[in-house]
């Protein structure tokens, strides 16, 4: 296990780095000046010349991403080139809404998820697998957007029980912050229930033809311990696999998300940064997401071994 962890690392840090040499180059090959963009229209050629020198984008491509790189080692992601403060103060400030709602939805997409896979799979054929085999389907078709547009037009607009959009912070009290991160929620996770909800079914139909199931059956066994304590359990490293494949995409999610219902998260903060192209806070987000894609595909490999104990590594 050990000698696995080591050889994973490596991995994720040759991966790392290719990730940050493709995301510099794209964000510098990419048209548009930054330094023209900060000095506005109104600006002279000299003007946007000293800009760029004071911001070292005159630099030769080689010098300017190994000083980023050795900078972020050290744990200096920059300053915001139109904020003018710390890359991960401005991170730090937004986190809180996207850690919210990535936790809500990912609760909710597993708690759902699993519960329909496993209600469909147990009453395969019938009309409760067909409904929810639809609904999967609609919910796993239609973007976030439309889903999104659709809960504020009725649940907001319509019905008003609901904020249209922003956002409370946790210090202002559970209620209102829950109440500003039901749609949302309901937005993005409806496409996660679905993907789950399907794997889950197709996983746990596999294991339900299994002879130990029959076996169970015979011993008398009761419909609860088959599915829960047999079938889900055995049902597991796929279900396991989902749901991590399934937090990674969230991340880019949350971005879509947090645009429409005006949730001044990370994601908003991406968006202007790439309106405005802020190099320091792209490169920054997307490192760091990135980081956290190959921390969840670790863990999710280190999980295996607990549901299923013939894997070893």
């Amino acid at each position: 296990m050990v000698t696995y962890i080591l050889r994973r690392t490596m991995s994720a840090i040759a991966v790392m780095a290719m990730v940050g040499a493709f995301v510099f180059l794209l964000l510098r090959l990419a048209p548009g000046d930054p330094a023209a963009i900060l000095a506005g229209r109104a600006a002279t050629t000299e003007m946007i010349a000293g800009i760029r020198q004071q911001l070292g984008l005159n630099d030769p491509l080689p010098i300017q991403f190994m000083r980023w790189v050795w900078d972020m080692l050290g744990g200096d992601f920059g300053n915001s080139i139109f904020a003018g403060r710390p890359v991960l103060e401005l991170i730090a400030q937004r986190l809180e809404p996207t850690v919210s709602l990535s936790l809500l939805t990912m609760t909710l997409s597993v708690t759902v998820g699993v519960s329909f896979g496993v209600l469909a799979a147990w009453r395969a054929g019938g009309l409760i697998d067909r409904t929810l085999t639809a609904i999967s389907a609609l919910g796993y078709s239609v973007p976030v957007f439309v889903i999104g547009y659709f809960l504020i037009y009725f649940f907001a607009i319509q019905a008003r029980w609901l904020p249209v959009q922003g956002y409370k912070p946790i210090a202002d009290g559970l209620g209102p912050w829950f109440m500003h991160l039901i749609l949302p929620t309901l937005a993005l996770s409806l496409g996660f229930v679905a993907f789950i909800a399907r794997v889950t079914r197709a996983s746990m139909l596999e294991v339900l033809t299994e002879d130990y199931m029959r076996t169970a059956a015979a011993k008398g066994a009761s419909p609860y311990a088959m599915v829960v304590h047999h079938a889900l359990k055995n049902a597991g490293v796929p279900i396991l696999t989902v749901i991590g494949i399934s937090f990674a995409y969230m991340i880019g999610g949350v971005v879509l998300t947090e645009t429409v219902f005006n949730i001044p998260g990370i994601g908003r903060l991406v968006v202007d940064a790439i309106n405005n192209r802020d190099y320091p806070i792209i490169q920054s987000v997307l490192i760091l997401t990135s980081g956290l894609y190959v921390l969840i595909n670790l863990t999710v490999d280190l999980a295996y071994t607990l549901i299923d104990p013939r894997i070893r590594y």
